[in-house]
């Protein structure tokens, strides 16, 4: 039954035409730039949608890049994606893991295909995601939170329906293990053909569904399929969702972060002179070495 207090849908999202970044990601940009979404804190969705990858000696992936003011969320589901940082920290996502890296104050960054898949090649499947920082964090120290597909926190859903994996926030009391700056929800709901659960986040989060996988439907009216976002109103709390196949569904909602925005390339700030600032500090080396 649906309860009420609807959070309606606004829109549902096909995925704007792809494009690679570096040579080992080809993705669907949602926003900012697909469409004009409100989804603070959430900055970008680039959502590399299942395709196969043939076998190469040669890793395909991004060469060294920087990152100031946000935070960047690696979500994988096909594939294997190895990183390096100028902090010294690297590592392999794995299907299932997810990869929580905040740049705050700058650090310099790769990724690639990990050497292994890259010489079988196959499937490969990603969602990357920029979080915007409040004013107050942008330029604390750079960490990582890495969580393996194995240590996620997950709810089962009663009568075999499926599982929640709780990446960050809290879902009917079951807690991601991910800390964040500013209130954010992030799941993977893995549910079974006929599956139905409810979501609740206040009227004022920004939310969005991406259809990973399989076809739903959403407070008893609205359909989505695989590689489309469902994107909803800032109005109401309640969201139903019926799995009409085997589904994986990626649930975003956040508080919004009500700041000025400066954005340039991969620096997100406050202000035009923030901006000034990354890139002296990044062209004096001021995020450290990485060789690419």
């Amino acid at each position: 039954m649906m309860k009420a207090n609807v959070k309606k849908v606004a829109a549902v999202l096909n995925p704007p035409a792809p494009h690679m970044v570096g040579d080992g990601f080809r993705v669907h940009n949602f926003f900012p730039s697909g469409y004009r979404l409100n989804m603070s804190p959430f900055f970008m969705l680039d959502y590399n949608a299942k395709i196969e990858f043939s076998a190469r000696n040669e890793p395909r992936g991004v060469g060294v890049h920087p990152h100031r003011g946000f935070e960047t969320v690696t979500i994988a589901y096909h594939g294997a994606v190895a990183h390096h940082d100028s902090a010294g920290n690297s590592g392999t996502i794995y299907p299932g893991d997810v990869q929580w890296m905040t740049a705050a104050s700058g650090i310099l960054h790769k990724e690639y295909h990990e050497e292994n898949y890259s010489k079988k090649g196959g499937p490969f499947q990603m969602v990357q995601l920029w979080v915007n920082l409040p004013a107050q964090y942008k330029m604390s120290t750079p960490k990582y939170q890495g969580v393996k597909q194995s240590d996620m926190q997950k709810l089962t859903l009663p009568n075999e329906q499926g599982i929640i994996e709780v990446i960050a926030g809290d879902y009917q009391g079951t807690k991601g293990s991910v800390t964040t700056f500013s209130p954010i929800e992030m799941y993977n709901a893995r549910l079974n053909k006929g599956a139905q659960t409810t979501f609740s986040f206040p009227a004022n989060y920004n939310t969005g569904f991406v259809v990973i996988e399989g076809s739903i439907k959403v407070n008893g009216t609205e359909q989505a399929s695989t590689n489309q976002m469902v994107y909803f109103e800032n109005e109401g709390e309640n969201i139903e969702l019926e799995a009409l196949e085997n589904s994986i569904v990626l649930i975003l909602s956040g508080e919004p972060i009500n700041e000025p925005i400066a954005a340039y390339g991969p620096f997100l700030m406050n202000k035009p002179e923030e901006i000034q600032q990354a890139i002296a500090d990044y062209n004096e080396g001021k995020f450290g070495y990485l060789e690419d």
